[in-house]
């Protein structure tokens, strides 16, 4: 097997067929001789939002488990590394199914690697969505700068899981969406008081159609410009709140206030709880 050593950092970006777009990930395909402190301390040195570790292979079953790490500390689920990690195996053991075993469950990935830019689809754990309460809004909002007028009534904050919590505020404009400057420290400390791993402020351009922004500041990063793990949660808020009725796909515009965008595609099943986001990956060159 062609195994990358274990310190070989494979830079990947994902939701994106542009290496200057979507949102980079670091990628470890054989980080099986590192233990929690060497992955935590390469994901540092990497910088990116997230670097995803494969700590066990089996090229053979196609079968793969994973580890994901921000710079400031492992985070159970993300969306963008592992698609670019899914992506990174099918241009070597070649594309198809796969199997990701991550510490929020067994994640079946589909692959292929058509049109240049390789493509991967996950599927989520089964995602779960309340509504926020009100002192976690008012938390979120003060440290955001928003005020309550700023939201879009049509989609009510919640709290939704896709592999993470996530708290999602629909912004009522896409002035209101562009123009973000928050509290770095403030809402870190908001979001580590309630659990979660982003804040997917979103804006509906159409039913189907929808812009978003994720600051990331509890990984240490100011924003995602692509976030896989929020828009499965995002597609199982909709179907939660009674936006979606019957199978749908929606598409996710993002990064695009950061010089990185990003396209994600989702798709929803009122019948499934799981939710499935596709996108594509390439390699960052030096």
């Amino acid at each position: 097997m062609n195994h990358e050593t274990s310190t070989e950092i494979l830079r990947y970006a994902a939701f994106t067929s542009d290496p200057a777009g979507g949102n980079p990930a670091g990628v470890v395909l054989d980080a099986s001789g590192l233990d929690a402190r060497a992955m935590s301390a390469a994901a540092a040195e990497v910088g990116y939002s997230e670097t995803a570790f494969v700590t066990e292979r089996d090229d053979a079953r196609r079968r793969f488990r994973l580890r994901y790490f921000s710079p400031l500390d492992e985070v159970a689920f993300c969306g963008h590394a592992t698609v670019a990690t899914a992506v990174a195996l099918a241009e070597r053991v070649g594309p198809g199914d796969m199997v990701f075993d991550t510490p929020v469950g067994e994640i079946r990935v589909a692959t292929t690697t058509d049109g240049g830019a390789g493509r991967a689809t996950l599927t989520s754990a089964p995602t779960r969505s309340r509504p926020a309460e009100e002192a976690e809004l008012a938390a979120a909002l003060g440290a955001l700068g928003w005020a309550r007028a700023d939201l879009d009534p049509e989609l009510p904050p919640h709290v939704a899981f896709g592999g993470n919590d996530h708290l999602v505020l629909a912004a009522g404009s896409r002035a209101r969406l562009a123009d973000l400057d928050y509290d770095f420290d403030g809402l870190a400390e908001v979001m580590r008081s309630y659990g979660w791993t982003t804040v997917q402020l979103v804006w509906s351009e159409t039913p189907e159609r929808f812009h978003a922004r994720d600051p990331f500041p509890v990984g240490g990063v100011v924003e995602d410009p692509a976030t896989g793990a929020a828009a499965a949660a995002f597609g199982g808020y909709l179907r939660a709140i009674g936006r979606i009725r019957e199978a749908a796909t929606l598409t996710i515009r993002q990064g695009e206030d950061m010089g990185r965008p990003s396209d994600l595609i989702v798709e929803v099943d009122p019948a499934d709880p799981r939710v499935r986001v596709t996108g594509r990956a390439v390699p960052i060159g030096e």
